[in-house]
Parts: C-alpha cells; sequence; structure tokens
C-alpha cells in the first residue's frame, strides 16, 4: 500500500528558504519517477518538480533555480528544497508517484509566504 507523508512546511518571509520531506513506503522508490505538487485555485494540484529514476530533474518555469528537488533511496525520502520564497509561492504541497492510476494523496504540507 502506497503511504506518503509530507512535512517541512510552515511560515517564511519572502525571500526565505524552506526544505520539504516526503517519507514513501508501499513500492520501489528508486524505480519510479516522483514528483511534487502544489494547490492551485480551483483546488487543482499542479506539478512543479518531477525527479527521474536516474535522478534528472524538471521544474515549472516559475521556480526554475529557486526549487530544487532530490531523494535519499536510503530514506525512502524525497526533499524539495525551497529558496528565495515568494508570496505567490504560498500554497499546500504534495508529493506522489508519476504513474497511472495516481496513488492516494497525503495530507501535505502547508507553505505561508508573507510579503
Amino acid at each position: 500500500q502506497v503511504k506518503l507523508v509530507e512535512s517541512g512546511g510552515g511560515s517564511v518571509q519572502t525571500g526565505g528558504s524552506l526544505t520539504l520531506s516526503c517519507v514513501v513506503s508501499g513500492f520501489a522508490f528508486s524505480q519510479v519517477p516522483m514528483a511534487w505538487f502544489r494547490l492551485i485555485p480551483g483546488n487543482k494540484r499542479e506539478w512543479i518538480a518531477i525527479i527521474a529514476p536516474d535522478d534528472t530533474a524538471e521544474y515549472i518555469d516559475s521556480v526554475k533555480g529557486r526549487f530544487f528537488v532530490s531523494r535519499d533511496i536510503e530514506k525512502n525520502t524525497l526533499y524539495l528544497r525551497l529558496t528565495n520564497l515568494k508570496p505567490e509561492d504560498s500554497s499546500v504541497y504534495y508529493c506522489n508517484v508519476v504513474a497511472k492510476p495516481t496513488p492516494p494523496w497525503g495530507r501535505g504540507t502547508r507553505v505561508a509566504v508573507s510579503s
């Protein structure tokens, strides 16, 4: 059974940094692409960063050069380092496997950036 537990969110000022973590279980973490998502208006989730099994990564334009995705296979943990945060980055952040069907979502972790 796939389980995803996000943590590390918080409240920071513009320009601040946070590191989000996602502890995963129930599947071969090292063999699948993983992604970070965040809620956008309309209660939808947009992907913001993807990391492939070979650790190559892609980002949406709005976070390129500011957010960095990585994984620790031994700890079964996916990370997202958020730097130079902006108020528009405020959201609830989720991780998940890039797969169809999408596994059940975790609770997410909230990031609030004040100006």
